[in-house]
Parts: C-alpha cells; structure tokens; sequence
C-alpha cells in the first residue's frame, strides 16, 4: 500500500526505448512533484501494470516490438487511463488514429519538457473534471435507436444484442453524444470533451471518428437518422435517450 504522501502524488508511466529521454523525463517530472515508473518497451510495460495505480501514460509512438499504437489499444482494453503520446512522426494520419485509439494528446518530437509537463497537466486537469468520460460510474445503460451502449462495460449492442466493436475514440465519441441527446456539439465542442485539443489541423479527427461511428451504427452518412451532421453546426445524436 502507498503511503498518503506517496498517494497524494499522480504515478505517472513512461513508455519510452531511448534511455537518455527515459531518465530525463523520471528526473524532470519527479522534479515536478510527479511519481514516475520508466519502462522501455511493452514487455515492461505489462510487468509494470499491476505493480502500480498510474494516472497517466506518456507513451512513445515509435517502440521495438510492439509499437505505441498496439500498446495504446492494449492500455484502452485494460482501463480507460489518459494517454500522452510522443512521436516523431508528422503525418496527421498517424495521428488520427492514434487518437482513434484513445491517446488524449499528442507532444511531437524533439519537445520541449516544460510543454509536456504543461500537456500532462491540461489531461490530468480534464480527467478530474470529467469524470464521466473518463471513469466509468456505475451499471448503467443508454437505449437510443434500439442500440444499447454499456458504459460500464464499455460495449455496444445492436438491436440484436449483438456486441459491435468499438475503438476507444469510437467509445469515447458515442458516450459524449448519447449523454447529450438533441443537442448540437461543435467539433471544438467534442474535440475538448474527448481530446482536450484547440481546433485545428486536429479538427479533421472528429469527422472520420464520425463516419467510422456511423458505419458502426449501421446509420448511412447520406441519410444518417441517429448521428446527424449540422451544417456548420457540428454533430447531434438525433435520437431519444432511454437512461437505465
């Protein structure tokens, strides 16, 4: 057991293979009132999972091994802990789907440690003020459109009570619409629920998180009945909201 001193400050998980930026950033952070684990690749990161109670992994994109993005969907399937990822890699693509996979920031690389230390911050600052997107409460169901989406289970079910799989951006973006039925969210708007980003060339992520989404749901991006786009609005979940 941690003691309350120990406890009172966030554990934070450094996945990174260069040895130089591993014990710059346990030296910087933990200079920063942070407790810091330092792993290398996923194997130790698997065997430093259960030894401690993490509230954020900084997590770099390019690993031996397993890469940051198989790692980011196997820390998505175990918790819903925030993710800062590290890459060197400039194409929005790449980035996209990483936040398609969770990830709730990204810090490129070569970064300054004091915009990380702020970034890290910014997360863990939404991750307690939003609760509901980031913890999941207690049992409970939203019916809407003969879909069933189960928080605390993190599943979907069809009208068939068949699971449809999510990613965790999918999951993330469903929760935030179907908690705020009938009402328009700007991009802006979901981008800080679920990401925390300023709108920019980031804002793109929303819109292919949405047609993903939509084909999910079985809901045409022509004629789309329950994810309707608003012309210069943003999105709204068109659809009543059974809460169970």
């Amino acid at each position: 057991m941690e003691n309350s001193a120990a406890g009172a400050m966030p554990h934070l998980l450094v996945v990174d293979d260069d040895r130089e930026i591993r014990e710059l950033l346990k030296q910087f952070l933990e200079r920063q009132r942070f407790r810091v684990t330092a792993v290398r690749d996923g194997r130790e990161l698997r065997r430093a999972w259960p030894l401690g109670h993490y509230q954020l992994v900084v997590l770099d994109l390019m690993l031996p091994g397993e890469s940051g993005m198989d790692l980011a969907r196997w820390l998505r399937a175990e918790s819903n802990i925030p993710i800062v990822m590290l890459t060197a890699l400039g194409e929005e693509t790449d980035r996209i789907v990483g936040l398609e996979l969770g990830a709730d920031d990204y810090v490129p690389k070569p970064f300054n440690p004091r915009e990380l230390l702020a970034r890290i911050r910014a997360v863990l600052r939404r991750a307690g003020d939003a609760p509901e997107t980031r913890a999941e409460p207690t049992a409970r169901a939203y019916l809407f459109g003969g879909w069933t989406l189960e928080p605390s289970r993190r599943r979907l079910l069809n009208p068939d009570a068949v699971e449809v799989a999510l990613t965790g951006g999918e999951y993330d973006l469903l929760l935030a619409l179907v908690s705020r039925p009938n009402r328009v969210l700007t991009r802006e708007m979901l981008l800080d629920l679920l990401r925390g980003r300023q709108a920019g060339p980031y804002d793109r992520a929303i819109d292919v998180a949405v047609s993903r989404l939509r084909r999910k749901l079985e809901d045409d991006g022509r004629h789309a009945q329950l994810i309707k786009t608003v012309r210069g609005g943003g999105y709204v979940l068109a659809a009543e909201v059974e809460r169970h």
